[in-house]
C-alpha cells in the first residue's frame, strides 16, 4: 500500500513549542510529512521558544503581521496556505495543529474535498474544532508518553465521555449480532474515532485499545488465534451454558458419537436466537470443535461429534 503524504500546518499563537517532538513522531505514524509549515508573528518574543525548534526539525516558518489589534492574522495565512497545498493535490491529509476553534470551517472544507484531517491541540481546544476532525489528538496525551505524568487533562478527560464510548461499543455489538456479525477489536477501534475524533486511549492511561476494553464491566474480549472478538459479558455466560448443554448430548451419544447436522438441530432447537458469529466463528463445527471432551471426526460424506476423555481426566 503506498505511503500516504500529509501536509503539517501549526498555528504557532496558540500550540507551546514543547510539543514539536512529540508532533512530529504521532505525526509519521499516518504516512510522510511533506510539508512542515508554522505560522506566527516572529518579530514577537512571545514565539521565542519556536525559534529553537526550527532549524533542528525542518519547519518552514510563515511571518504574517498582526496588522489589526485583537484580530488574529496567523489564522488567515494558514487557511490561503491551507487552500493553496489543497488545488496542488499532492497530499492526502493535512495535520492541523491548533488550540483554536477558527480553524473549524476549513477543516470541515478540506475533508469535503477528500481530505482526511488530523487535528491537534490541547485539552483546551473547543469541542467543534475537535468534532470537525477525523482524528483529534490531545497533545498533552503525547507529552505523557515521553514523560509519564506530563499530561494534564486525563482525568477530568476520562470522567466526561468514559460511560459514553462503553455504550457506543455496547450499541456497536448489539447492531451487529441483529446483522448475524461478530465484532472485531479493530472494528470497535476505528468506529470510535468516527463517533468521537478525539477519542485516544491513551487520555485514560492505557497504550492498548484491548486494555483499555478490559476495563468495561459489560463487555468482554475472546480471542481465537489472531483475530480478537468483542462480545457482552452476557454472552459469555450464556455460552457456557450451551457448551455444557452440547459436552452432554455428545457424551450421551456414546462411543459412535453424534451427527453434527442432528446435534446443530438439537441446539437450535433449544436455543432459538444462537448464533455462532457472535462467539468468533463462521461454521458450526469449528464450534463443536473447540470444545473440550468433543473430537469431531468424518464418516464418508457425515461429520460425527463423539466424546472425548482429556489427558489426565479421571472423570467418567
Amino acid at each position: 500500500m503506498e505511503e500516504q503524504c500529509y501536509a503539517l500546518l501549526i498555528d504557532a499563537e496558540n500550540v507551546s513549542a514543547k510539543y514539536i517532538k512529540p508532533v512530529l513522531t504521532e505525526l509519521s505514524k499516518y504516512g510522510v510529512i511533506t510539508y512542515k509549515r508554522i505560522y506566527g508573528d516572529w518579530t514577537s518574543t512571545q514565539l521565542s521558544g519556536w525559534k529553537e525548534q526550527l532549524l533542528s526539525n525542518s519547519i518552514t516558518p510563515i511571518q504574517q503581521f498582526s496588522y489589526t489589534q485583537g484580530k488574529n492574522a496567523t489564522d488567515s495565512a494558514m487557511i490561503i496556505d491551507a487552500m493553496d497545498i489543497l488545488y496542488t493535490n499532492d497530499v492526502d491529509g493535512f495535520c492541523i495543529v491548533s488550540s483554536d476553534s477558527d480553524f473549524t470551517r476549513l477543516v470541515s472544507r478540506l475533508r469535503e474535498s477528500g481530505k482526511t484531517v488530523i487535528g491537534m491541540g490541547e485539552n483546551k481546544t473547543p469541542e467543534p474544532f475537535r468534532k470537525a476532525c477525523d482524528k483529534f489528538t490531545i497533545l498533552e496525551n503525547l507529552m505523557d508518553e515521553q514523560e509519564p505524568g506530563a499530561g494534564k487533562a486525563r482525568v477530568q478527560h476520562e470522567r466526561l465521555s468514559i460511560g459514553k464510548i462503553e455504550d457506543a461499543v455496547i450499541d456497536m455489538i448489539i447492531e451487529n449480532q441483529d446483522s448475524n456479525k461478530g465484532t472485531g477489536l479493530g472494528e470497535v477501534g476505528s468506529r470510535l474515532v468516527s463517533l468521537y475524533p478525539d477519542f485516544d486511549v491513551r487520555s485514560y492511561g492505557y497504550n492498548m485499545l484491548s486494555k483499555f476494553l478490559e476495563q468495561f464491566p459489560r463487555i468482554q474480549l475472546v480471542k481465537h488465534g489472531h483475530i480478537v472478538t468483542v462480545t457482552l459479558k452476557e454472552d459469555q455466560r450464556r455460552k457456557a451454558d450451551i457448551d455444557n448443554y452440547v459436552v452432554s448430548l455428545v457424551k450421551k451419544a456414546g462411543k459412535n458419537g453424534i451427527e453434527l447436522s442432528t446435534l446443530g438441530n438439537r441446539v437450535y432447537d433449544k436455543y432459538k436466537d444462537f448464533k455462532i458469529s457472535d462467539y468468533g466463528y463462521a461454521q458450526f463445527n469449528q464450534y463443536v470443535k473447540s470444545l473440550d471432551h468433543v473430537k469431531v471426526e468424518q464418516d464418508g460424506t457425515i461429520l460425527n461429534a463423539k466424546y472425548h476423555r482429556l489427558s489426565g481426566d479421571r472423570r467418567q
